[in-house]
């Protein structure tokens, strides 16, 4: 594990006058993978034409290429993520993958999608969205606290689903809370009662091991562009075949009802170059080994959470097969509770102590997330925690 810490800043290109603790939010792409990018870039630039109607991918009135570009890059994703390639296809995000879910189903007057309050706001947002003009409605379900196991996260959302539930969407790690659920008992759960199951995965790819295909869900969307190290933007959306057929992207063109892949590689002209740099993302992670740096980011995350929380006078109660590479710890009530609060001190940490992290509002309180990523290190926390000490004091 010496490997890692701020000596290796320099395969990103982070500021290095900030401590960097918010990996999670967008990703930072490292320079080895944003030169791959542009490579193709270059490449595509040699004869655009020729690489986006030949090479990219299977068009509708195109001779098809032997080896499509965008096929080669999403079976190569695929295999880091326990899922067949023709099974996944790139978005520019998780909220683009799950609004191509949720716009693609049919919804009816009673019908119910079900989401939980340590959800994405955006997905919930989405789902309003589909269900206005339906008769449908949106429902949320309240997870336990921090400091439950995870039978009881299991039985908050089983005990949430109700007779017209129609899609549970939950996340795998949560955004806001930064939990590990235990998503394969929620999915398994959710089949014996017929309740089709949409995860959210924004958190996951390159950040701990995923087998797709193990956890069984109807629908994964997932971001690569935070943990997985590809360029921004870059997500992707797996669907068994069984849940292809009908399901359509958020932009329909030329592909429409040619098939799941062709629909999703077509969107119209736009720059494929994140997608097709994603597998670099991988790579670079399993250069560093992955196993050392799960290792190492889990003990910054769990080690960092409880040196704040100490420092602050608060308990940080998750359990720790609960935590991954994230942790969100509350701050004290002196901190303060509204949504200014956090901004207040979010900006304070960032201009004058040139700290970037998350402040969020949730549960009438303020809370901290920490990112733990290669290029940070034990003192990074602990200088956090001292920061906001002496703000209170």
């Amino acid at each position: 594990m010496a490997q890692f810490g701020r000596a290796m800043l320099a395969e990103w290109p982070l500021d290095p006058d900030i401590t960097y603790l918010n990996h999670g939010t967008v990703g930072v792409t490292p320079r080895a993978v944003m030169a791959k990018q542009q490579a193709i870039r270059e490449r595509i630039a040699r004869n655009p034409a020729q690489f986006m109607f030949r090479e990219l991918a299977r068009l509708h009135d195109m001779p098809a290429p032997e080896f499509p570009a965008l096929r080669a890059a999403a079976e190569a994703i695929g295999a880091r993520v326990g899922a067949r390639g023709d099974d996944l296809v790139f978005v520019d995000n998780a909220t683009a993958g799950v609004n191509a879910v949720l716009r693609s189903l049919p919804w009816g007057p009673g019908d119910e999608i079900v989401v939980t309050d340590h959800g994405y706001g955006a997905l919930a947002r989405a789902a309003d969205a589909v269900t206005r003009g339906a008769g449908a409605l949106v429902r949320t379900i309240a997870l336990p606290r921090a400091g439950a196991g995870a039978d009881a996260y299991v039985a908050a959302i089983v005990n949430g689903l109700g007779a017209r539930t129609r899609l549970l969407i939950v996340d795998h790690v949560t955004s806001g809370s930064a939990l590990v659920l235990p998503i394969e008992r929620v999915v398994a759960e959710c089949r014996r009662r017929d309740v089709p199951v949409l995860v959210d995965g924004a958190h996951v790819p390159g950040a701990m091991p995923l087998d797709i295909e193990t956890i069984g869900a109807d629908w994964y969307v997932a971001n690569l562009h935070k943990w997985g190290m590809a360029p921004r933007s870059c997500g992707f959306l797996w669907a068994p075949p069984h849940r292809q057929s009908g399901l359509h992207p958020p932009v329909v063109s030329w592909g429409l009802d040619t098939g799941f892949t062709r629909e999703f590689d077509w969107m119209g002209t736009r720059d494929p170059s994140p997608w097709l740099a994603a597998p670099a993302g991988f790579e670079f992670l399993e250069s560093l080994g992955l196993d050392a740096l799960w290792k190492w980011n889990h003990m910054l995350a769990w080690g960092g959470a409880h040196v704040m929380a100490a420092r602050w006078g608060t308990a940080f109660e998750a359990s720790e097969s609960m935590i991954g590479c994230m942790a969100t710890v509350p701050l004290p009530a002196s901190a303060g509770s509204s949504p200014e609060d956090a901004q207040r001190l979010r900006d304070a940490l960032l201009f004058e102590e040139r700290i970037e992290v998350p402040v969020l509002c949730r549960d009438g309180g303020l809370w901290i997330r920490v990112c733990a990523q290669a290029y940070n290190e034990p003192r990074e926390y602990e200088r956090l925690a001292e920061a906001v000490a002496a703000r209170r004091g």
